[in-house]
């Protein structure tokens, strides 16, 4: 896929505005983009294990959710339009019980009034450990 961001992605900006949020509480940050794809990490610790000891698949989500949407709303004017979710799966591969995940989002599908990411998760290893689809509804700005 070509560029599909507006502009240049400045993971600062996306770091600072996940301040405060669910994002900052499970500990995830934004580390790098492309011309269609976002990154960041979350770690696999206390605020994302499950009683079992390994990472909850809703944390997973959470990551997923997380980079599909942000890079999603990079897609669009902002003060028009945002993205919001409608629809997200998640396949959970791989169990990991410590460290850091690494999810990257790429566009599948960029269009006027629906986006579709795909967001792929791994160890540190570069091993799968959840795979995910989300589908973003481009919607007027303050009508989501």
């Amino acid at each position: 896929m070509t560029q599909v961001f507006r502009e240049a992605v400045s993971i600062d900006q996306l770091n600072t505005l996940s301040r405060g949020t669910a994002i900052d509480t499970l500990g995830i940050t934004f580390t790098a983009a492309g011309d269609d794809w976002l990154q960041a990490t979350m770690p696999v610790d206390e605020r994302t294990r499950q009683p079992y000891g390994i990472l909850h698949g809703g944390a997973s989500v959470v990551l997923a959710e997380t980079l599909g949407s942000s890079a999603g709303n990079l897609c669009v004017d902002t003060g028009k339009q945002v993205c919001v979710g409608l629809e997200i799966n998640a396949n959970h591969v791989r169990a990991v019980r410590s460290g850091i995940v690494t999810g990257t989002a790429r566009a599948v599908h960029v269009g006027r009034s629906t986006q579709l990411w795909e967001i792929r998760i791994e160890d540190e290893q570069g091993r799968l450990v959840c795979i995910s689809r989300l589908t973003l509804a481009v919607v007027a700005a303050g009508h989501g």
